[in-house]
């Protein structure tokens, strides 16, 4: 193995998202794992009509030492090259448990891939099915950033500050 290709594999080891863990669970009582999401959470525009609504999460068993949540929503599927930010809050504080339907954020909230800030709604291409991927983050602290900044960056912020994970992956097409 060369030295470059050893420090890309090190640095992605370092770098990736920790797996959930025992007991850190994300549920919702409006989306689930592998299923259709309703038109309640599809976009409002762009071709799509939908109520352009954030789903119910709710989570519990956070680790030890949690200071604060990040919640996203990803579509790793969008032709980019990048995916698709539909939802990026973090700085949640770490008595909170649940994120009511709507999107209501006691935290911070980043300009979403569609420019605007807080939750947009599921909106793939005709014909294609799209993987949306629901996940709250255990953070070991409150993220010294604020909503300037861009998606990319709060996401090595969140992932290098991560204590545990948990995703919801649902699915949508039109």
């Amino acid at each position: 193995m060369t030295r470059n290709a050893f420090l890309a594999a090190a640095l992605a080891t370092t770098l990736a998202a920790p797996a959930m863990a025992d007991g850190f669970t994300l549920t919702s009582p409006d989306i689930a794992e592998g299923q259709q999401l309703s038109s309640d959470f599809v976009f409002q525009g762009f071709g799509c009509e939908g109520g352009n609504t954030a789903p119910t999460l709710e989570w519990s068993g956070a680790p030890e030492g949690t200071e604060s949540f990040a919640v996203t929503v990803y579509d790793p599927d969008a032709p980019t090259g990048s995916g698709w930010w539909h939802w990026f809050a973090f700085n949640i504080p770490d008595d909170v448990t649940s994120l009511p339907g709507g999107g209501d954020v006691s935290g911070v909230q980043l300009t979403n891939d569609y420019g605007a800030e807080g939750f947009g709604g599921a909106c793939p291409p005709p014909g294609e099915v799209h993987r949306y991927e629901f996940t709250v983050h255990a953070l070991g602290t409150t993220l010294e950033i604020d909503n300037s900044v861009s998606n990319a960056l709060a996401g090595f912020m969140v992932n290098a500050n991560s204590l545990a994970s948990s995703t919801i992956t649902a699915v949508y097409n039109r």
